[in-house]
């Protein structure tokens, strides 16, 4: 589960921030925006792309389908233009099963 939430909530994340709290290289950032047209970082004068908390629920959605879930990226972008929203409530409900088993786990181990 390499996805990390921030504890500080910002209106903007850096490339780096945003492949740092997902595990990987910004150049995969960079390709998914290019392939996903929901993921819109804004740019300042200097070309940096900002990230939005939208644009990082959208790379967790992509981030769950495609490497989470084994979709290709064909199979993601139809999954997000068919029902984007039945896929986030899934990603969120593993989530929630993650952070029960993880409590679990530890209750265990403290006994």
């Amino acid at each position: 589960m390499p996805y990390k939430a921030k504890q500080v909530q910002k209106l903007y994340y850096s490339i780096g921030e945003v492949s740092e709290m997902f595990g990987v290289n910004a150049s995969l950032i960079r390709f998914w925006e290019k392939e996903f047209d929901i993921i819109k970082p804004k740019k300042n004068t200097k070309g940096n792309r900002q990230y939005t908390q939208q644009n990082v629920a959208n790379i967790k959605l992509i981030y769950h389908l495609v490497k989470e879930r084994g979709f290709t990226l064909e199979g993601a972008k139809r999954k997000i233009k068919e029902n984007k929203d039945d896929s986030v409530n899934q990603m969120e409900l593993v989530d929630s099963l993650k952070r029960v088993k993880s409590f679990l786990e530890e209750l265990k181990s403290s006994l």
